[in-house]
């Protein structure tokens, strides 16, 4: 069937859908919400049996549901309505949540169900729920309902709801001088991503995100404990939560101590380097080990990793390498391994072209302390998704096993032509061939865990019920195997003759030079891109390579 997904942005959710009926055979075009004119443009030209609603923030017009089937995923269970269904969902401790399939009419989440999804619920921010059980019940309902409709005779019933209201501000209200660390991580979990917790940090009105649990720190309710790098620390009556990353009144999302800088007047509360702390706190970058194997952790916000946080993690890095382990796994965070760069902290220093350059020598840093290991082997374990530089990051460990599910987007064009790093030119090629780097590089199209394995990309895709088991067992299993010290010894070789043949240097100098056009030369994209990425400028229009009903050539088939 030809489907038009209606959509507020290309956000994961959506990437996973598409890709999904995609590979089921459906013909898929985007148009992004921007005014109804649009909208109705896009269904005259595209002419879809079925127009799909994954992610919107305000009602399909009349003009066309009343014409077409619309399917709205809402991220609710049957008979839920409202704009804030997932955000009430936490707040209230609901056990059990869900997804629903419902198609579009007058009244707002009351149309018809044509399928639906339900999952447990774990403590855990609004963000983190969405790209996870959220998105993988999306997918069981979505796939449901297009089937349903494809077969033609199936009838959705209704379902009887209520509608709630929009959470305001007031509903998120934190009271530090009375509420509990529970209480506190409820609001500030229930608006992470998006709106925040308005709040008030130094005498200046703010918008509070990811927020962390303390479990040993203590002081009077509402006090300011103490900061650790970037993040501040603030009690509440029972214990006291960390706060990650804050927006000030006018500014853009930066880490509290950054955001803030009256913060580093605060006490430095240090962790015993870089071991995972045997308690709840804010720790984002932590290592562990078990059976000759060290794990390495580094839950980054939302996967970006800035110039201090890069050079840290080679620092952790080197040190996990002189532990008596045999095999290093770099784990990344639970929602995200890497996105490449920090785009906000560069929009935020002085000079972005000269923080853009730190940032991508810093992590070329990592990736080339990755590649020069030869006293372990290394594998990159992606439970999260990844983009740009990330999936070239991971790439240059030994081994990179993915899980089902995650959404890869190896490409580096949508942020304004940025030719990138990370050694992807040394990396690539001999994976997936010259024509295979070529085409990667080339389009701007999300990758899934599987396909990338297909392509010669990635290694392994594992299941996602289990994959944090599955890959300690594989990482055990590649200590104890009988042909570690060949595999090692070979993994030597291979290094050294690729040096001897062009060294790593000559790869990344020639990278970095295309990056200081991208940086300092005539062509603003990169710095346009950036800055419209960063203070959610609105989309104007939908990028051709997503909205194919738009293509000169696009023809409705006969």
């Amino acid at each position: 069937m030809r489907i038009l997904f209606l959509t507020h942005s290309f956000n994961s959710l959506t990437q996973r859908l598409w890709c999904e009926l995609t590979a089921r055979g459906h013909e898929l075009s985007i148009e992004f919400d921007i005014a109804d004119a649009v909208a109705e443009e896009a269904v005259d030209l595209f002419r879809p049996h079925l127009v799909v609603a994954p992610f919107l923030k305000r009602a399909i017009p009349a003009s066309i549901w009343s014409r077409h089937v619309c399917l709205v995923v809402h991220p609710g269970i049957p008979g839920d309505r409202g704009p804030s269904a997932l955000d009430w969902a936490i707040l209230s401790s609901s056990r059990q949540w869900g997804v629903t399939v419902l198609q579009a009419e007058a009244e707002m989440d009351a149309g018809p169900v044509w399928a639906s999804a339900a999952f447990p619920m774990r403590p855990a921010r609004k963000s983190s729920l969405y790209r996870n059980e959220v998105t993988e019940a999306a997918v069981v309902a979505v796939l449901a309902a297009v089937d349903r409709f494809a077969g033609g005779n199936f009838t959705p019933p209704r379902v009887p709801g209520q509608a709630h209201a929009p959470m305001r501000q007031a509903d998120r209200a934190i009271d530090w001088s009375a509420m509990t660390t529970a209480e506190v991580m409820a609001r500030l979990d229930a608006a992470d991503g998006f709106p925040g917790v308005a709040d008030t940090l130094f005498g200046t009105s703010c918008h509070l995100f990811d927020a962390w649990p303390e479990d040993v720190l203590r002081g009077v309710p509402g006090a300011l404990l103490a900061r650790r790098e970037t993040a501040l620390c603030r009690a509440t009556v029972d214990g006291a939560v960390w706060i990650g990353h804050l927006r000030r009144a006018g500014g853009i999302k930066l880490p509290a101590t950054l955001a803030c800088p009256e913060a580093l007047a605060l006490p430095e509360a240090p962790l015993d380097g870089w071991w995972k702390a045997g308690h709840r706190t804010w720790q984002d970058i932590a290592y562990e080990e078990a059976d000759s194997v060290g794990y390495l952790d580094f839950a980054f916000h939302n996967g970006a990793m800035g110039t201090a946080q890069c050079r840290r993690l080679v620092e952790a890095f080197r040190w996990a390498a002189a532990r008596p382990t045999r095999v290093i796994v770099l784990r990344g965070g639970p929602d995200f391994w890497s996105n490449g760069i920090h785009l906000n902290l560069i929009e935020a220093a002085d000079s972005p072209a000269d923080e853009s350059l730190a940032n991508i020598e810093a992590i070329d840093d990592l990736a080339e302390a990755v590649l020069r290991c030869t006293t372990h082997l290394t594998v990159a374990a992606l439970g999260g998704n990844a983009g740009a530089g990330g999936c070239f990051l991971a790439r240059a460990a030994d081994l990179v096993w993915a899980r089902d599910g995650v959404m890869l987007n190896p490409h580096y064009r949508n942020m304004g032509n940025l030719y990138g790093s990370e050694f992807w030119t040394y990396l690539l090629p001999p994976r997936v061939g010259a024509e295979g780097a070529r085409a990667i590089m080339r389009q701007r199209l999300p990758m899934t865990a599987a396909e990338a394995v297909r392509l010669g990309f990635y290694d392994a895709c594992l299941p996602t019920t289990g994959f944090a088991g599955e890959v300690v067992r594989r990482a055990g299993d590649l200590a104890a195997a009988d042909d570690f010290s060949a595999r090692l010894r070979q993994k030597a070789e291979r290094r050294a003759a690729d040096e001897a043949a062009k060294p790593l240097t000559a790869w990344r100098d020639e990278e970095l030079a295309e990056m200081r056009r991208n940086f300092y030369g005539f062509d603003p994209s990169y710095h346009v891109a950036r800055y419209h990425f960063v203070t959610r400028t609105p989309h104007s229009w939908t990028p051709r390579h997503l909205a194919r009903h738009r293509e000169p050539d696009w023809r409705i088939p006969a």
